[in-house]
């Protein structure tokens, strides 16, 4: 049996609060996050008057999106919600540095 080794990938996410917006309006998330809410990838559900619930078409369907849950744009651009402690044992934050 041959083993195989992961290919470091750099991707880009955020951590889901709840929302999207500042109390003025402004976004706070990455803009692909924004152009996804605005053509549908990702879209809120109303419950009957429930807190509204975050979904995110995926390549492997409809998946729902917990808060504290990342949100992560693949490396084709496409998105898929992450439980926190996966998120963490997979990825790690890049420091960026100065220049």
């Amino acid at each position: 049996m041959s083993r195989y080794r992961k290919k470091p990938v750099v991707i880009e996410a955020f951590q889901y609060d709840g929302d999207f917006k500042t109390q003025d309006g402004k976004f706070y998330v990455p803009n692909w996050a924004v152009t996804a809410l605005e053509n549908g990838t990702m879209f809120f559900e109303d419950n009957n008057n429930l807190p509204c619930e975050l979904y995110i078409r995926t390549l492997e369907g409809v998946h729902h999106v917990s808060i504290g849950d990342y949100i992560i744009q693949g490396v084709k651009g496409e998105l898929y919600p992450c439980k926190p402690d996966i998120f963490n044992k997979t990825y790690e934050k890049i420091v960026e540095s100065e220049e």
